[in-house]
Formats: structure tokens, sequence, C-alpha cells
């Protein structure tokens, strides 16, 4: 793993993230994603500097993966290192939106539910 990636690790891993249960290395369709929640359908990728040359790939592959009914959340290494809070915001948004919690879990503390 990429230190971003294990950063979010920690956050993902044990069912810190409102309760939902995410995979590392997730095989699906004859790619891997970096982390996978079958539960709510919801893929995550961590783009490292690999990526800036791939886009048509990587935009080909998340066509494929999206036509399986997987939402992809893409964050950038330096956006996980950077700025965890507002990525675990934007992931539990996609695991439980609910405007009435404010962030998608009932607990308003990240990772936390």
């Amino acid at each position: 793993m990429t230190l971003a990636e294990a950063l979010l690790w920690k956050y993902l891993k044990g069912r810190h993230m409102c309760k939902a249960k995410f995979r590392r290395q997730y095989p699906i369709g004859g790619f891997v994603l970096d982390f996978y929640c079958a539960g709510r359908k919801l893929g995550i990728e961590i783009d490292g500097g690999v990526h800036i040359n791939r886009r048509e790939h990587d935009e080909a592959r998340q066509n494929i993966v999206e036509g399986k009914g997987i939402k992809i959340l893409r964050f950038k290494n330096d956006e996980v290192t950077g700025n965890i809070e507002e990525v675990l915001k934007k992931i539990k948004r996609s695991i439980v939106p609910s405007p009435q919690s404010g962030e998608g879990c009932p607990d308003r503390s990240v990772g936390a539910g």
C-alpha cells in the first residue's frame, strides 16, 4: 500500500466508517479497486502520480466498474495525506447520505459510527 492508502485504511478497516465493511485490493471485472464496500456498492480509488498519464485508461476502467452499479470515489494521494478529514466526510456522505446528520452518519465525529 502507498502511504495515502495506508492512512485511509486506518479509518476504513474494522467497520470504523459508519459500520460499513471495506475490503482492500478488491477485484471487480478484471480490475482491482483500492477499497470496496459491497454493502454500499462503493469503490474508492487513490490516485498517485502514475495516474496523470493514464487518464483515458482510468476513465474507461471506471465506466466499466460503474456499469456494474458501483459508485467510484477518486482521491489524489495529496488529498488523503493533506486533508484526511475532508476525504472522510466525502466518503461518509456516500455511505449514508442524510441531511439531518450533516455528514451521513448518526455520530457527527469523523469515522465514528
